[in-house]
């Protein structure tokens, strides 16, 4: 992008320049780095809303704070850009969230001032306490911030680091970026003002002094404390902060520069646990953005001039959205059936649920422990919940999973979004091991569907079964196939062949089976949709072992502990020594990426499938009966 277009911003690579400009100066630099971030994201996509309405913040940390020495944690990342334009990276911005490019959340490896590697919610403060543990142990003069969104607040493992901060009375700065919540009305004129009493040094002097004096007098210093707390409870909602050992400053407004310079300097004078809240609005400056934050959460590319997003190349309905349209279907068959989801209503496709059914609807917000566990409590009085979640966001109730859900072999459906390779987010975001995770589970039931209307029949499948079940799906758009209207239950267990072949029988699971089809034909191979991931298709798996010289299992999925070793396991248990090859997802963490480019990465593509099998055949002298050339 022209130099000439942002003549402040190229000046700044790094934030040691950015302290050595006058403070005058911010509001320019705020005003092309919210025009570059726009035109950046409007060429690359990605998490747009969220960046806009930090860069004032951004700004402030950086030129008060001597980073990187002093450690600046955020969490998830999606509100990082800026902090990534003002670290060196610049220039990469054409690469983010492609493969090989910048990566789309804050990454140690990728530069020194990305403190912690994110892009799950909610883990912020835990790791910048650690850090400032480890500056006290080390006796380094350290700063460290942690900042954390208002929705991430609603995760029980903040409450659990702010409340072991308090106790270990942590030299930690605590910094809630507030763009939604209701305590967000005290913004204004008398709260900056009072923020900047707050946190200013006479009052931190005055109010540890008095610590001392009144501490011999116990009635009287319970007295006074319950006389701050009053006084700042009347115009601040800081009290509970207060109670977890925080000294509370607050609401500031998160685009006022000079308020945020003045008091994160006051701030950085003071010891212990400090929390600093500042309101902000997403996508700040950009009106599209400011209007429809849900629409620029996650964006790809658009227009800046009108704010026209760029089509994408969907050829049908999304998995998500065949699950959200099964869920009213069945809400409507079932008045039993009630949905949860940890904050994602519009990811998992639930947003016509919410509103058709808004009694039967329960967004638990980020708190996927909770949404586990309330479902069980619901299934054990008669209803039968359907938990929409995330795999990679599974994997933090797996506790719960387990002793709440499959021990007491209660009748929850859970409906899996976004599992195997899921692209740019990197692996933070792929479920890359929910196979391995939940086929160990006793009594839980696990589905993989090969296409949209086997994935309808499988979410009404699980909600006829007497246990638990989980139906385990992509993101994106299957292969085309139309869901059907009428709901069916398939036999628990039950494999389906969709080609008869000779030599090779391919055993593909879930979205593998497309591309299994596709290197079926080319290695006159039988290909079979395995449909079920636990319980096996005994039956089928040993007939196929009997009849041919190789099997190959295909998922999307870590090949340790996978689909495959299922079958593996199955073999050993029949005193079968056949041949047998497992296909899937490497032991090592996917870089983010095109879906397409990482699947062919790993060769889980079609031709990365009829190669893998060649070449192992080759190396094993297995006779296959191949009818095509290899491409």
């Amino acid at each position: 992008m022209p130099t000439s277009d942002y003549p402040l911003l190229h000046q700044v690579d790094l934030p040691a320049q950015l302290r050595e400009l006058p403070e005058s100066r911010l509001p320019v630099l705020a005003a092309e780095l919210r025009a570059y971030i726009l035109e950046s994201v409007g060429r690359t996509g990605g998490h747009l809303a969220a960046s806009l309405g930090t860069i004032e913040l951004t700004l402030a940390l950086h030129y008060v704070f001597n980073t990187p020495e002093d450690r600046l944690v955020w969490d998830v990342g999606h509100q990082a850009y800026a902090h990534k334009i003002l670290t060196g990276r610049r220039g990469a911005m054409a690469t983010l969230r492609r493969k090989g490019g910048l990566a789309g959340f804050p990454k140690r490896g990728e530069s020194p001032y990305d403190t912690f590697g994110v892009g799950h919610s909610s883990t912020s403060i835990s790791a910048a306490l650690g850090m400032a543990v480890a500056a006290g142990i080390e006796g380094r003069n350290r700063k460290v911030m942690a900042v954390i969104g208002d929705g991430a607040m609603t995760a029980g493992m903040a409450f659990e680091a702010l409340n072991h901060a308090g106790v270990l009375d942590a030299d930690l700065l605590v910094i809630l970026n507030d763009n939604d919540m209701s305590i967000s009305k005290n913004v204004g004129g008398l709260s900056n003002y009072l923020a900047k009493m707050l946190s200013g040094r006479l009052y931190s002097t005055m109010r540890e002094g008095s610590k001392k004096v009144l501490s011999s007098m116990p009635s009287v210093w319970e007295l006074a404390r319950r006389a701050e707390e009053h006084m700042k409870g009347m115009v601040v909602p800081g009290t509970l902060f207060e109670e977890l050992g925080f000294n509370y400053i607050g609401p500031v407004d998160g685009h006022d520069l000079p308020t945020l310079v003045h008091t994160l300097r006051n701030l950085r004078k003071l010891g212990g646990p400090q929390f600093l809240h500042v309101v902000t609005r997403k996508g700040k400056g950009y009106a599209p953005a400011e209007g429809d934050p849900c629409t620029y959460h996650g964006v790809g590319r658009f227009d800046v001039a009108t704010g026209k997003l760029e089509p994408g190349k969907v050829t049908g309905p999304t998995y998500s959205g065949i699950f959200g349209d099964w869920l009213c279907d069945m809400a409507r068959r079932n008045p039993h059936v009630v949905g949860i989801t940890p904050a994602m209503r519009e990811g998992s496709g639930m947003v016509r649920f919410s509103e058709e059914f808004p009694t039967r609807y329960f967004d638990v917000g980020i708190a996927e422990q909770h949404a586990v566990t309330l479902a069980a409590g619901m299934a054990c009085d008669g209803l039968r919940p359907v938990v929409a979640i995330y795999s990679t966001f599974l994997q933090r109730a797996y506790d719960q999973l387990i002793h709440d859900v499959a021990i007491q072999n209660l009748p929850v459906l859970f409906a899996i979004d976004r599992g195997g390779i899921v692209g740019p987010d990197g692996p933070t975001h792929a479920g890359s091991f929910d196979l391995s995770y939940l086929r160990c589970i006793p009594n839980l039931v696990v589905m993989a569907p090969a296409d949209e209307n086997e994935c309808r029949q499988m979410l009404y499948t699980g909600t006829t079964l007497d246990g638990p079940a989980a139906v385990r799906y992509p993101r994106g758009t299957g292969p085309g196939v139309t869901p059907e209207e009428a709901m069916t239950a398939l036999p628990v267990g039950r494999a389906e062949v969709r080609r008869r072949g000779r030599g090779v029988a391919l055993l593909a699971f879930g979205a593998m089976v497309t591309p299994a089809e596709a290197a079926g034909a080319a290695l006159d191979a039988t290909v079979v949709n395995m449909r079920f991931v636990k319980p096996l298709d005994a039956d089928l798996v040993l007939e196929l072992a009997a009849t041919h010289a190789l099997l190959v299992t295909v998922e999307d999925n870590a090949v340790a502990g996978g689909a495959g070793s299922g079958v593996n396991e199955l073999l050993a248990a029949a005193g079968l020594a056949c041949r047998v090859l497992n296909l899937g997802l490497p032991d090592r963490f996917l870089e983010h990426g095109g879906r397409d480019e990482l699947l062919a990465e790993v060769g889980l593509d079609a031709a990365g499938i009829e190669c893998s099998v060649r070449d192992f055949s080759a190396a094993t002298d297995c006779q296959i009966a191949a009818t095509a050339v290899k491409s």
